[in-house]
Order: C-alpha cells, then structure tokens, then sequence
C-alpha cells in the first residue's frame, strides 16, 4: 500500500489561516493537539474537511498524547489526538476541570517493530521483545543475529505510543514497575526512529504502520506480520485503537460534532486508510 506522507518538520502544522480575509462572516477556529502518530492523518482530515466548510479553519499540532490530553483539559486545545486511552488520573483532572470528555475512536494502528533492512532477524516473539526493551537481552546474537550489541530506540515519555508499548510489551500486561531499560534511546518522533534504523543495522525501534516504508525492515510479532488484515482482526499483538478525545460542554461544540462527523463518515474513513491506518470498519 503506498502512502503519501507530508512534511513533518517543526512540531506544529497550521492548516490553512486562522482568521478570515475580507467579508464579514466570523470563522470558526478549532485547533487539534497532541499524538505524533495521527498528526498525519488528522492533518489530512481538517484539509479535506476545510475545502468542504471554508468558513471553518483548524490547526493541528504535535507533541505527544499527554500534551494533548493535558491540553484538552487545561481548555487550551479543542480536542486532543492520542494514541492511547485516557488514564483514570486524567479522567479524574478532567471531572476536576469540569470538562466532560467524550472517546472518539479515529481508527486502528499497529505498533511496528523495525530494524534495519541489512539485518537477518525477521521475526521475534513478544517475550523476547520485552527483554531486549528492558535491557535484559543485548547482543544480536542471543535472538539469532549477529554478534552485535543492539541499540534500542523508544518513543520519548510524553508519547502515547511509548505509553502503550511500555504496559503491553515491557510490562506483559500485568501491574508492574518495569521500565525501559539504561541504555535506551528515546526520539520525539516515529519518523526519528525510522530514520536511525535506516542508518544503523544494529538499532531496533518502533513506530505506527502508518510511517512504515521499505527503508527500514518490520518484524513479525510472534510469527503474525503487522499487516491491514492482522491489525483488523485483531491477531496482531500490539494492536491498538487511536482516539480523538473531546469535551461535551464546548462553546465550540457544534463545530467539533461536525468536524468528528466528518472523520468518522466514508470520505473521513478513506483518509484514515489511506494514510496507512485501519479504519473504523474495515
């Protein structure tokens, strides 16, 4: 599946001005913040969106989950991109706030593990994966590869993905305090990741399908590939949903309703495809 990509420097991507020209009908301003992961296609959403409705202008900024969540309840953003849920500590901030939050799911994504395309290992169990990302495993050698130490790269605190892989893979699932290992590296962004490991045939990393191109090798996941299929049904080990969260007592309510229509009906849902993420209903 091809996927186009935009430029992703700088974190924030202001999509179209933010105040009217000429004429006096007032625009409606909704701004978007929070995961790397879905800045894409929430990026790709508000343009199409905006073509449709020009007197609506959206901007759409990065920085991670819990920027965007700790924006959204701070009231200093419209909705919040993220690519994990809400933590029960953050419900709680948001019932403190007086924000009644509403779950939004944009889409599915499967969390990819990449390694460089000279590297021999193509599959690795969720186990193993665990005890590398903890530190525990080191060499190449001990997964069968070459006897080469292995540089592990993270997404850095403030994601959404960091989070999920953290409780899934390095945690098991289970209510523990394992960590990320000493001599982890941690990037801001899924495409810093991919492009360490383009350049390093001892780096391992992760990053949403979305961002997955043939610079950089995917590895099975206890013998099941990160494919549209496998994250659809769910087969997949670290399958996950993506969210827009929203408040429900909004002076912009009517405005972001309409936009979440959008990005949940047909035309929404074929961006999300598009962009390499699994939609809603397949």
């Amino acid at each position: 599946m091809k996927i186009k990509k935009r430029n992703l420097l700088g974190v924030c991507l202001i999509i179209g001005a933010l105040f009217t020209g000429c004429g006096s009908k007032k625009s409606t301003i909704i701004e978007l913040k929070g995961s790397d992961t879905i800045l894409n296609v929430s990026q790709g959403i508000a343009e199409k969106y905006m073509a449709k409705n020009p007197d609506t202008k959206i901007a759409v900024t990065g920085g991670g989950s819990g920027v965007g969540i700790s924006s959204l309840l701070n009231k200093t953003t419209d909705i919040a991109m993220a690519s994990r849920s809400m933590k029960e500590k953050e419900y709680e901030k948001a019932e403190e706030a007086k924000v009644k939050v509403q779950e939004i799911v944009l889409g599915y994504d499967g969390i990819t593990i990449i390694v460089n395309n000279d590297n021999q290992v193509k599959d690795i169990s969720s186990k193993k994966l665990g005890e590398i990302f903890r530190g525990e495993i080191t060499n190449w050698k001990d997964i069968g590869g070459t006897d080469s130490p292995i540089v592990v790269l993270s997404r850095d605190s403030s994601s959404g993905t960091h989070e999920f892989f953290k409780e899934h893979i390095i945690r098991e699932g289970k209510k523990n305090q394992k960590e990320y290992g000493s001599q982890t590296l941690y990037a801001p962004s899924n495409q810093a990741i991919k492009q360490e490991v383009k350049n390093n045939i001892n780096a391992i990393g992760y990053i949403g399908m979305g961002y997955m191109d043939d610079t950089v090798h995917s590895l099975a996941v206890d013998g099941i590939t990160p494919s549209v299929e496998n994250v659809a049904d769910k087969s997949y080990p670290i399958a996950r949903e993506v969210y827009w969260y929203v408040p429900e007592n909004s002076d912009k309510s009517e405005a972001i309703d309409n936009l979440v229509d959008f990005a949940i009906s047909k035309d929404g849902q074929e961006i999300v495809k598009n962009e390499g993420f699994i939609p809603r209903s397949l």
